[in-house]
């Protein structure tokens, strides 16, 4: 199949439609893409997608990449150790030995530094672990560095066993507040039927609510190379929805799919979000159960926070009341009692207390680290 062919269905089946405006994008690339017919990783259809991204960047753009490969790579090591659908701790093991492979792979076709992010779904849903996790990839991000993200499958048991990096990247998309989702799959998009089996099935370009209707369409559409299917990718797309973030499918073997997206064109399907990504962002800050904790303000950072859209920094602080932790959702209060806001603090109840009143900069110098310069930032901040 050359790299102008489809993967399935009929070129003509998908049409040119624009993509929205975008600064920050999480691309999950699929093990359809990336292993080779004879087992390990090949750079043939990676090369392409690694275009793009490279285009996206040089226009001012972020990416983050969140990749599968790892088990292949692993079994072209020791084609021995392990057949498909082999036992979890054998394909913990491929994964080990395969993850250092997948990173120099996508390294190959980067000048700037590429780095590796390891995560489960457990350090996501971890408040503590979820901030320390953002930080680091927001980091990654101010300093230029590409992030190669994938699930920690030496570890990740359940996840390894039901298996897909597509909900992966939902949840990553919505950690690091991309503004799309691209998931480049081995199928031009979504059809109404599987169109490897039925040459009838319709091209769906457009979906504008994810009924159980179009999930039913999805059902039992896979590759024999990964572990998710077109299922999954729904789902994933459901998980950036919630969070107001735009879902793009498309097939990452296609040359002129990918030329399309140089020019920000989409031949694929594009998942409408539920809501917006404001609404969604504040409905969820607003709805978090509240941790055992106050932080008291004074009335300069009570304003800041109500008419700038300020974070709350140390020197606006008098004093911290419970005993929360880093992670945990926090009401902030004026020294009179009022509510002024609630958000999610980036140190605990102690560090707090110890740094109130004191400039951003001597954060370091008095908790001997630093979890950034305000202590709760203003995109975890909501006004009640």
């Amino acid at each position: 199949m050359s790299q102008n062919q489809s993967g399935a269905g009929s070129a003509a089946s998908f049409h040119e439609q624009s993509l929205p405006v975008w600064k920050r994008a999480v691309l999950k690339v699929g093990s359809s893409l990336l292993a080779a017919d004879g087992g390990g990783l090949s750079p043939r259809f990676a090369l392409n997608l690694a275009q793009f991204v490279s285009t996206s960047i040089a226009g001012g753009r972020e990416v983050v990449i969140v990749s599968s490969g790892a088990v292949a790579a692993g079994r072209a090591i020791l084609p021995r150790a392990a057949a498909a659908g082999a036992a979890i701790a054998a394909r913990q093991a491929l994964a080990a030995l395969g993850q250092a492979r997948l990173i120099s792979l996508w390294q190959r076709f980067f000048e700037r530094p590429v780095a590796q992010v390891l995560l489960t779904h457990d350090d996501l849903r971890n408040r503590r672990r979820y901030l320390n996790a953002r930080a680091t990839l927001t980091e990654l991000l101010r300093l230029g560095a590409l992030p190669v993200v994938n699930e920690n499958d030496t570890v990740s048991v359940d996840e390894l066993k039901l298996g897909d990096n597509d909900n992966l990247a939902a949840i990553v998309a919505t950690l690091v507040d991309a503004d799309v989702l691209f998931i480049a799959t081995d199928i031009d998009g979504l059809y109404s039927a599987d169109p490897r089996r039925n040459p009838q099935a319709a091209a769906i370009m457009e979906v504008k609510a994810l009924t159980p209707e179009i999930m039913a369409m999805a059902a039992g559409t896979g590759s024999r190379i990964g572990t998710g299917g077109m299922l999954t990718k729904l789902e994933a797309a459901a998980k950036a929805g919630a969070a107001g973030i735009d879902t793009f499918l498309f097939n990452g073997r296609r040359g002129d799919v990918l030329r399309a997206l140089l020019h920000d064109q989409l031949i694929g399907t594009r998942i409408h979000a539920a809501q917006t990504r404001e609404s969604a962002r504040k409905y969820w800050l607003r709805h978090v159960p509240l941790g055992a904790g106050v932080v008291w303000v004074d009335e300069g950072a009570a304003q800041a926070l109500s008419s700038k859209g300020a974070s709350l920094l140390p020197g606006g602080v008098v004093d911290a009341e419970g005993g929360f932790h880093r992670g945990d959702m926090v009401e902030i209060r004026r020294h009179d009692g009022h509510r002024v806001a609630r958000g999610i603090s980036q140190y605990s109840a102690t560090d707090v207390r110890r740094i109130a009143g004191r400039h951003s900069r001597d954060i370091e110098s008095i908790l001997g680290y630093n979890y950034g310069e305000s202590i709760v930032h203003r995109d975890d901040l909501v006004l009640v």
